[in-house]
């Protein structure tokens, strides 16, 4: 992972005046939070939007191939192409990402686009899936999406492919089914538990807040100073939770998962542990998509502000004692 305090220059071979700045919303990202240290090229974005968001000049728009881009996908892409340059020896460049093909699509090199290229009447997870064009906007909820592409480009792709299976199947209808909702609730909701102790993701599971959270606290990395010691860490993947998290309550509840690793998972650098993971929740979503009972109940409820080491009032065991929040469960079945 990089780490540049310094704004970044924004490639673009086309500028033109846009209209407007970047929402004032955007000054209110708490970029050292906890839940956001683990974004992939979290200081390159985090040094142009903040550049972006306190200049008192108009921003450019930029183009690509000739399409136009705005100021959130230029950001994002230039995010991209920095970590493709930065991720290999100076004597290979990685590739950039791409889509996952279906029968009906080849991959496509991902680059992030305009919202005006996504045509009238198309849907959005078709566009990206035949082109590789991903639709931003300029506002946060795109941004955290953009930035989650870039720290987990193949699970991205692998939800974006499971899209297109049921899309084909089923068609675009006003109840999107079972798959593509779990795929929802995830995709925007989402966050990943990645423990070397298998007790700890069945006490979260099993809605044990206190085998989970509480009792193993010793245990739980430290977002903003991982350990080797550590056996417990939580990232967050849905963009809409992150977005929430703006201003932080204690009611906000992502849906999770849990991935179980060897303790050397924590000896890795964090940019090598988002690439080990990527791996590893793809493979778990695509068996969890494959699944003809898949629904987003599957999914672990864990009220994110619990999770050790992000939010100050947690170290206090009281703050575990909130029934509303830390509820005693609803699972009946199996998974």
């Amino acid at each position: 992972m990089l780490t540049t305090d310094s704004p970044v220059t924004l490639d673009a071979d086309v500028s033109s005046e846009i209209s407007s700045m970047l929402d004032k919303n955007f000054a209110d990202i708490n970029w050292q939070a906890p839940w956001m240290c683990h974004i992939n090229q979290l200081n390159i974005i985090s040094a142009t939007i903040q550049s972006l968001s306190s200049s008192s000049e108009q921003n450019n728009a930029m183009a690509y191939e000739g399409q136009p881009i705005d100021v959130i996908a230029g950001v994002l892409n230039n995010a991209f192409n920095q970590q493709s340059s930065y991720g290999q020896s100076s004597h290979e460049q990685a590739e950039l990402p791409t889509t996952k093909p279906t029968h009906n699509n080849q991959a496509h090199t991902l680059k992030f686009v305009s919202q005006d290229a996504l045509p009238e009447g198309e849907a959005y997870e078709s566009f990206i899936a035949t082109t590789g064009n991903i639709p931003t906007r300029d506002n946060l909820h795109d941004l955290f999406n953009g930035s989650i592409w870039l720290t987990f480009p193949k699970t991205k792709a692998l939800l974006n492919y499971y899209h297109m299976l049921e899309i084909a199947a089923q068609g675009i209808n006003a109840s999107r089914g079972r798959v593509r909702d779990t795929i929802t609730v995830f995709d925007e909701n989402g966050a990943v538990l990645v423990t070397a102790d298998p007790n700890i993701g069945e006490a979260l599971i099993g809605f044990d807040w206190q085998a989970s959270l509480v009792t193993p606290r010793p245990k739980w990395d430290e977002p903003q100073q991982p350990t080797s010691h550590a056996q417990a860490a939580v990232y967050i993947f849905g963009h809409a939770l992150l977005e929430q998290l703006i201003k932080p309550r204690k009611p906000l509840c992502a849906h999770s998962i849990v991935i179980n690793v060897a303790q050397d998972f924590f000896a890795l650098s964090l940019s090598e542990r988002m690439n080990c993971l990527d791996e590893k929740v793809a493979e778990y979503m695509d068996t969890l998509l494959s699944k003809d009972d898949v629904t987003p109940r599957q999914l672990a409820p864990l009220p994110i502000l619990g999770v050790p080491h992000f939010w100050p009032d947690n170290t206090d065991p009281s703050f575990y004692d909130d029934d509303y929040v830390f509820r005693s469960g609803r699972r009946h079945e199996s998974n």
